[in-house]
């Protein structure tokens, strides 16, 4: 089945499949032929990592839409003559690739172009302004930084509340009793009370002797409330980052200028 050119904006991501429907790889790019404009050459990553591309024919494929089947196996891939992706397929490169799949030279249309300019077709955009959709004038681009911010969880803080225990002094006046011995002379006025008793008696007197001694007691009171707050601290960060541009380059008369 002839793969033409809306089946060449669906190549690029699909899987190929070998000779044993076994998975080769996934298409990366496709080349269109110079003279016929339809797609002949695709590029195919393979390895675990897409790290090796080789190019297979398009004319001994099949496309279904969604896998393309082509009558090699990994080996023919694997060995197939290197080419460097981004670089045009020479005469010579082609006809190397034809004798390694065993086709003839000219068996389909020469001359393979990846860069050809096919603005707004999916899978395939040059620069070539033979293109059919170039006009007289260049689109220069570039690539701008888009500088913004996210906000990301840096950490956490939590109140955390336990008791931890401290000596208080304080000092409280205490009083206590001690004996004295008071005299008091006989005089006309206690001599009655001082001859009450007998002569000579014996006899005891006590008095109870006092003291104040300090009494503690605890008492729970609120002291304060705590809470946790955040406050936004602004700061500045460089951000510092490669950017691609084109550059337009005019050649004439053997002179380069920009």
């Amino acid at each position: 089945m002839t793969i033409d050119m809306q089946d060449a904006n669906s190549l690029t991501g699909a899987a190929v499949l070998g000779n044993q429907d076994d998975k080769l790889g996934k298409i990366s790019d496709v080349y269109f032929d110079n003279e016929t404009n339809k797609p002949e050459w695709a590029s195919v990553k393979t390895g675990m990592f897409g790290g090796n591309v080789s190019l297979i024919p398009l004319s001994q494929a099949n496309f279904d839409g969604q896998d393309l089947r082509v009558p090699f196996d990994k080996e023919q891939l694997k060995t197939a003559p290197h080419h460097d992706p981004g670089q045009d397929l020479s005469p010579e490169d082609e006809q190397d690739l034809y004798s390694h799949y065993g086709m003839s030279y000219g068996q389909s249309a020469s001359g393979g172009d990846k860069d050809r300019d096919r603005s707004g077709e999916t899978g395939s955009q040059g620069q070539d302004t033979s293109g059919p959709t170039t006009d007289d004038a260049m689109t220069r681009s570039e690539e701008r930084l888009d500088v913004g911010t996210e906000k990301r969880e840096t950490g956490r803080a939590r109140l955390r509340k336990h008791i931890v225990t401290e000596n208080v002094t304080q000092t409280v006046p205490v009083s206590h009793e001690e004996v004295t011995l008071e005299r008091e002379p006989i005089t006309e006025a206690n001599r009655g009370k001082a001859m009450s008793g007998g002569d000579l008696t014996e006899e005891e007197h006590e008095v109870t002797l006092t003291e104040e001694r300090p009494v503690v007691a605890k008492e729970t009171v609120p002291v304060e409330r705590v809470r946790l707050g955040t406050e936004t601290v602004t700061g500045e960060e460089t951000v510092n980052e490669q950017v691609r541009k084109e550059q337009i380059d005019t050649d004439q008369d053997g002179r380069d200028q920009r």
